[in-house]
């Protein structure tokens, strides 16, 4: 890898590569770069591009690195990939895509990640998108994450959007059996004339299912983001649906919740909250000795923290 590329790889990953039990780094469209172990067993896909990774039952604090990295201007791609993680696994996936575009042609990843939890299992699964560059080609990113949970399995996804991505449109859609339980907090950050859009759906068919969605946004100057959100309960169930908003300059948020309770027993809740900085923080910051652009920026690092 040049130096941009490496310090791509430093900005949408928490930990060094050769931290991890096993990985792989994707870099302008090519695997460079694999690791396997014992227990967690990454396989190229012969039909498309994209990867499938194994992990075996009862595999333990596994971690898994999935970096993807675009340097080269008006590359397009989408890549398939699929988990299966076995009984009782439990482990931690790092995943990340970074674009620098340089030039004038717009430079997409759309990533498609299935994951499949067998019973008891638990997976801890990090997110983060960066885009960078002085050219005026777009960087563009557009996830795609499908979960189904076999009974007792458990799952935490945080998504984190840095900055520097002019358009996203974000879908998760998860299937949970009895007694699973999933957590996703998701925070994004626009300018600009930059768009994000979410789409959640969460079918809770097994007794005893949970979910807490969280979704915390930052919209500044003219860019435009939407929440969409469906749950859907069709057994004794409880949800919880989150979604907080600050808005500045000219920035755009709109939250379409919807929630459809099937079982007399499902107990749903859908809350938002959107609205400007409070003027009581600014002028609490400001007292400190910071401007008022420091203070907004220390009050917008505190809420997607």
């Amino acid at each position: 890898m040049n130096n941009i590329e490496k310090e791509l790889v430093k900005k949408v990953m928490d930990n060094e590569l050769t931290n991890a039990d096993a990985y792989n780094l994707r870099v302008n469209g090519e695997s460079v770069e694999r690791k396997n172990n014992p227990y967690i067993d990454i396989i190229s896909k012969k039909d498309k591009s994209g990867i499938d990774v194994h992990v075996k039952d009862n595999t333990l604090f596994g971690i898994i690195h999935i970096p993807v990295i675009l340097t080269e201007s008006g590359l397009t791609e989408t890549v398939y990939n699929d988990f299966y993680i076995g009984k009782n696994a439990n482990v931690i996936i790092l995943a990340g895509c970074g674009i620098h575009n340089d030039e004038h042609k717009d430079s997409e990843h759309d990533g498609v990640h299935r994951f499949f939890l067998s019973e008891g299992a638990k997976v801890k699964y990090v997110e983060k998108h960066y885009g960078e560059g002085n050219g005026d080609g777009k960087k563009i990113l557009n996830p795609i994450t499908e979960v189904e949970m076999q009974k007792g399995s458990s799952m935490t996804i945080d998504t984190l959007q840095i900055k520097g991505v002019d358009n996203t449109f974000r879908k998760t859609k998860a299937i949970l059996a009895s007694n699973t339980t999933l957590v996703i907090n998701e925070k994004i950050l626009t300018s600009n004339n930059q768009e994000a859009k979410t789409e959640f759906e969460v079918i809770l068919n097994g007794e005893n299912a949970s979910t807490h969605v969280t979704s915390r946004s930052v919209a500044t100057e003219n860019s435009y983001q939407e929440f969409k959100s469906n749950v859907i309960g069709n057994n004794k169930c409880y949800a919880h649906v989150e979604c907080d908003a600050i808005i500045k300059d000219e920035g755009v948020v709109k939250a379409i919740p919807e929630i459809c309770a099937n079982n007399i027993d499902a107990n749903l809740i859908h809350e938002a909250a959107i609205g400007k900085i409070a003027g009581e923080q600014l002028t609490k910051l400001m007292t400190l000795g910071l401007t008022e652009k420091e203070a907004e920026e220390a009050i917008i690092n505190g809420f997607l923290k």
